[in-house]
């Protein structure tokens, strides 16, 4: 029998997460990777050339074009989150790598926070998910697993 190409898709592991993702400055540099691909793009007016600078601890990075100052954080998810990019990464690490649902419950012992964070948290990410998605439009031949048609009376 073949295998299901879904199913034994390579994963990372949890090794490799923290290797990959282990502190704040990997969180951050693989976060601006994503944002800018290219370098910087101003948020505002789409020019290049900028200056970064640091202040209160947070890295800015500001257009020479138009004077906007943004965070790589600005108008992202993690936007006015106290909380560290590392726990933001491992939350999605977390929810992600589950076949099943994680609770709030489970996803506040896992990270140490409480658990009203770690419903904020799991809640904006499935949000973000689901928005992402919501232009895909399953076509050809769907296969789900693990469903239940019907049920007890």
């Amino acid at each position: 029998m073949p295998q299901n190409l879904i199913q034994f898709q390579p994963g990372m592991s949890l090794d490799d997460f923290f290797s990959r993702y282990g502190t704040e400055a990997q969180c951050a540099a693989a976060l601006e990777a994503s944002r800018w691909p290219q370098g910087f793009v101003c948020p505002h007016c789409e020019a290049t050339a900028h200056s970064r600078f640091q202040a209160d601890g947070r890295a800015y990075w500001q257009c020479s074009q138009c004077r906007i100052q943004t965070s790589l954080t600005c108008g992202t998810l993690f936007e006015s989150s106290k909380l560290p990019l590392t726990k933001w990464f491992q939350a999605m690490y977390l929810l992600t790598q589950n076949k099943n649902n994680l609770s709030a419950l489970s996803l506040k012992r896992h990270l140490g926070v409480c658990y009203r964070t770690a419903w904020r948290l799991k809640h904006k990410l499935l949000e973000a998910m689901a928005e992402r998605e919501s232009t895909r439009v399953l076509s050809g031949k769907v296969v789900a697993d693990d469903a239940v048609v019907g049920g007890k009376r």
